[in-house]
């Protein structure tokens, strides 16, 4: 799945930009609390991006 679309998905549900590190973004739910990084690759894994919103408690990006 591409970086950018896990962010759009993300940032649809509520989460938000926490801050910029040199090799991922950290990214917050507000709603609930919960952070997490994400890597900098241009191609993020199925499994990577599926446990990304389980740690942020959103639900999973559609498969396409």
């Amino acid at each position: 799945m591409k970086r950018r679309r896990l962010l759009r998905h993300l940032l649809d549900h509520g989460c938000v930009f926490a801050r910029e590190g040199s090799d991922h973004t950290v990214v917050s739910n507000p709603a609930n609390g919960r952070k997490t990084a994400v890597p900098r690759h241009r191609e993020i894994d199925t499994y990577l991006a599926r446990r990304i919103c389980t740690q942020l408690g959103v639900p999973p990006p559609p498969e396409r």
